[in-house]
């Protein structure tokens, strides 16, 4: 071998490198594996699996998860300072637990692959969202995953990546125009469960508050609740069932808002929110409306992101299953990438969500009528 005071690890790699550069593995193809190095080289196992993680973690090869190690097709993608190709992960913002632990599962499976991460921030903006979308384009990212905006924005741009061979991956919810892989998590049963086991505390009249309303997440979540109440046999009425974005009100008028529903001759007796963000802000309301309430109220949250741990607010709550859902984003997206057609046999991953009861009298928040 050259260089003999190196390294016994630096020279095989050198060496991989060499071959790879000469043209001997074609991108994209299997790669030697461990055993081979060994037997080629005459090296332990510890020098060839150190030599073959170095050029992963370079990005001159690539694990696919069950496969094996391939060439990395380094053709159309942007080189970072470490050389190796990046992935664009484009999301609404970092600001709750469910977002940022997405990002940390995509993170972490890129670092795992030798993919660098790029984090773009829309804010909830198409146009920033676009912005993003067109730049992981013009700089021949590798990969896509998107956790989109409201409402079927930037076609184009998704179509664009289509075209370019570029593989997206959707999280958190995805998209009925399109065809294209996603990760999410099982949003039907999430509101069904939810739902069950509120009419089984005895809750048969229940009142939805949303955030967002033009996405899957949501109008799964919906069905899945309507689902639950028709199986009870309990009526479906628009007035605690309608989609209605609560958090775009103002603080006043969420309260008129509110004690209206409140105001009912049946009022509910259950508030089930679509997350942490929208019970804080119904918590605080009913804080203020306390002294004029017609019967108690309990409140649920359809997931646990929020400004902070919502456990002790709630009877029930669902915990979202985040960074599995980056995690598999990553790794399907990854996988697709150098596929001949990576649009071709889309998957929709769907992942279980788990619900947390809160039973004791101190570990939730009932708001109750003054007598």
């Amino acid at each position: 071998m050259q260089h003999p005071n190196a390294p016994l690890y630096q020279q095989v790699k050198r060496i991989l490198v060499g071959a790879i550069s000469r043209g001997e593995y074609e991108p994209d193809q299997p790669f030697v594996t461990q055993r081979e190095v060994c037997e080629r080289y005459g090296v332990s196992t510890t020098t060839a699996v150190r030599a073959l993680n170095e050029l992963v973690a370079d990005g001159i090869l690539v694990r696919r998860r069950g496969k094996g190690t391939f060439v990395a097709d380094r053709s159309g993608r942007p080189a970072t300072d470490a050389g190796g190709p990046a992935i664009a992960c484009v999301v609404q913002g970092l600001s709750g637990p469910h977002v940022s632990q997405i990002v940390r599962g995509v993170e972490s499976v890129c670092a795992q692959r030798g993919y660098r991460m790029f984090l773009s921030e829309s804010d909830g903006s198409a146009d920033r969202q676009g912005r993003a979308l067109r730049q992981a384009i013009d700089t021949g990212a590798g990969g896509v995953v998107l956790y989109s905006v409201e409402g079927e924005t930037n076609t184009d741009l998704i179509e664009e990546l289509r075209h370019r061979r570029i593989p997206l991956v959707l999280v958190d919810r995805y998209r009925t125009d399109l065809a294209t892989d996603a990760v999410v998590a099982d949003d039907f049963g999430l509101g069904y469960d939810i739902t069950r086991e509120l009419i089984e505390r005895g809750h048969h009249r229940i009142a939805t508050l949303w955030t967002e309303t033009n996405c899957t997440s949501v109008r799964d979540r919906l069905t899945g609740h309507e689902h639950a109440l028709r199986e009870y046999g309990l009526p479906i009425l628009p007035e605690l069932t309608r989609l209605r974005p609560y958090h775009t009100l103002s603080g006043g008028s969420q309260r008129s808002a509110l004690s209206r529903l409140l105001d009912n001759v049946e009022p509910p007796t259950a508030l089930l929110c679509a997350n942490g963000y929208i019970l804080a802000r119904a918590a605080t309301d009913l804080l203020h409306l306390s002294g004029a309430l017609p019967a108690d109220v309990e409140l649920a949250s359809m997931d646990d992101a929020g400004p902070y741990d919502i456990a002790p607010l709630t009877v029930l709550s669902a915990t979202l299953p985040s960074t599995e859902i980056g995690q598999q984003a990553a790794e399907l997206v990854i996988d697709r990438i150098g596929a001949e057609d990576p649009y071709r046999d889309v998957r929709r991953i769907v992942l279980g969500v788990r619900i947390r009861r809160r039973d004791g009298i101190a570990a939730r928040l009932q708001a109750t009528a003054a007598r």
